[in-house]
């Protein structure tokens, strides 16, 4: 009885030991979690319960969002009645969490595109940039929020201006370009690219050095459409951060390309398209100067994005595809042309569908054997133009070949974005968190 007893001491002891070795030297697996979740209603809401289930896959639990005062350019909860200790303490609420999971790392995520209430949000990103005063404001104050709430690090997802979509163009259409830009020349994202660049490495370098006394931990991550070139001196961050984050999906979406579906989150660039808009030529881009390997991480969506199909879309599906704008919303995220990976299920066929027919009949799904694009689903339009989708989305299968490309380049790991948009009920295939977990599998 005894040594059964033992037994399964040591194995639990094992397997914390793994997680909590796992978060420092083996495949990072950065678990995203939008905490304004618990805000929604009805089948929307996501708790703080219901990702624990997620952390035993995760290294990091990475908690957002957090965003930055326009006036004081102090880091602040984007929801203070629902994240500090003055409201319902969710931050604490998460760091406590490391109690029975010693082996993960709570970081706090600051910006990303959720820090939206100015009419260009990123010029305050740009603004605290110029200023000494304002850098040693935001520093401090992240300092200051790390410590009292417990956090292990911060996540800096910095907004920079987003590069304009550009179109897939033939021969005659490239010509017919090329000439118009004669006349209008090109447009400047940034007048002042090459100074905010300077000031970013400068806000990077501060943040790193008033981190080091309290062992706290740095991430970047390059959020879709920051060109890297233009924003980021690669050799002199790549230092000063513990790891950087690609979040190469959302390369086409129907607000920013609403006349043309196509893949969201290739692994490597298809034929004809963008170059640059791939998970490779990312991981290139960084690699190429200096940054170690074993720093880089590629970001996994856990949504799909669609678009509206009508008559001059065709019949086969194939992307790119001529579309008008987004697809009607989810019934749970209720954003046009945006579904959790739950609702994207309910749209495959499955045993839950099989009877239905017309309008909601299920989307036909198209599986990636090259193993490159990942997979995408559709259905016409009818006689009236109407209830025709195309969806491009990950699954557990897509999401496993990313992380066998991780694995097989030596790149540092995954991040997960996020636990809230996974299956976490497991209403799909009876497995809750079927990306996550897929994705740990092949790391």
């Amino acid at each position: 009885m005894w040594s059964v007893r033992l037994g399964v001491l040591a194995l639990v002891l094992g397997v914390f030991g793994v997680s909590a070795q796992n978060a420092t030297t083996g495949p990072k697996v950065l678990c995203y979690y939008n905490g304004a979740r618990t805000l929604m209603d009805g089948l929307g809401k996501v708790t703080v319960t219901d990702i624990e289930l997620a952390l035993p896959f995760c290294t990091h639990l990475i908690y957002g969002y957090a965003g930055i005062n326009p006036e004081t350019y102090r880091v602040r909860s984007l929801n203070e009645d629902l994240d500090l200790d003055s409201g319902k303490s969710h931050y604490r609420a998460v760091t406590t969490l490391k109690r029975r999971y010693p082996g993960v790392k709570m970081f706090l995520s600051v910006g990303n595109y959720y820090d939206v209430g100015e009419e260009k949000p990123f010029e305050k990103y740009l603004s605290l940039l110029e200023s000494a005063g304002s850098r040693t404001a935001f520093v401090n104050s992240v300092y200051a929020l790390l410590k009292t709430y417990d956090f292990d690090g911060l996540d800096l997802a910095w907004q920079f201006p987003q590069t304009k979509p550009k179109r897939i163009r033939g021969f005659t259409g490239k010509l017919w370009h090329g000439f118009k830009k004669l006349f209008t020349g090109d447009s400047i994202l940034d007048p002042k690219a090459d100074e905010h660049r300077e000031e970013f490495t400068a806000l990077v370098r501060d943040l790193k050095n008033a981190f080091v006394h309290d062992k706290f931990q740095l991430g970047y991550t390059q959020l879709p459409h920051v060109n890297q070139t233009i924003f980021l001196d690669i050799p002199l961050l790549r230092d000063n951060l513990d790891y950087v984050n690609i979040a190469a999906y959302d390369q086409q979406t129907p607000e920013r390309n609403p006349k043309e579906g196509d893949y969201t989150a290739p692994i490597y660039e298809p034929s004809e398209r963008v170059p640059g808009n791939n998970v490779d030529d990312k991981v290139k881009a960084w690699h190429s100067q200096g940054t170690p390997l074993d720093k880089i991480i590629v970001g996994i969506a856990t949504y799909g994005r669609g678009w509206r199909l009508y008559g001059d879309s065709g019949i086969t599906g194939v992307p790119p595809i001529p579309a008008d704008g987004p697809s009607p919303p989810g019934p749970y995220t209720n954003v046009p042309g945006f579904y959790s990976f739950g609702e994207v299920c309910a749209k495959l066929p499955n045993p839950g569908n099989a009877n239905l027919k017309g309008a909601e009949y299920p989307l036909r799904k198209i599986n990636d054997p090259t193993k490159r694009f990942g997979p995408y689903a559709f259905r016409i339009s009818d006689e009236n133009e109407e209830h025709g989708i195309w969806l491009s989305y990950e699954d557990p299968e897509s999401a496993g070949n990313k992380a066998a490309y991780v694995k097989a380049k030596g790149l540092g790991g995954i991040s997960i974005n996020e636990l809230g948009l996974d299956d976490f009920r497991g209403s799909c295939s009876g497995d809750k968190f079927p990306i996550l977990r897929a994705a740990k599998y092949r790391l």
